[in-house]
């Protein structure tokens, strides 16, 4: 991987968006924030209702075979504008762009130290 190293749950996530060509995946690191609900947000996009879900399910497959993990919760599959994967530490949001832009979650976390995959 071309990026800064993390931790193997948040590298594995990283490698499922990039396998499934997920866009703009930004890791952002939460652990210095009072507050936070957890130590990751993982971000990225993709095109298409069914990009969005095929990224996520190569996730949720990639982190179950790597490190026998799955997410604690998961929502938004149905609809994929938005599919949400909570691993407790770290928390994978796979938007449309569009859905993306409107929440804007950068900017609500805005403290975080951020890295652009």
């Amino acid at each position: 991987m071309t990026h800064t190293r993390f931790s193997n749950l948040v590298d594995t996530i990283v490698e499922g968006l990039e396998d499934r060509k997920a866009e703009n995946i930004t890791v952002m690191n939460l652990s210095e924030i009072d507050n936070a609900i957890c130590d990751y947000f993982i971000i990225a996009e993709g095109n298409s209702n069914t990009q969005v879900k095929a990224i996520a399910e190569r996730v949720e497959e990639l982190v179950r075979e790597n490190l026998n993990d799955k997410p604690w919760h998961v929502e938004g599959k149905a609809t994929a504008e938005w599919v949400l994967m909570d691993y407790v530490n770290a928390v994978v949001h796979v938007f449309q762009k569009e859905t993306r832009k409107f929440y804007d979650l950068e900017s609500l976390w805005g403290d975080a130290e951020t890295t652009v995959v």
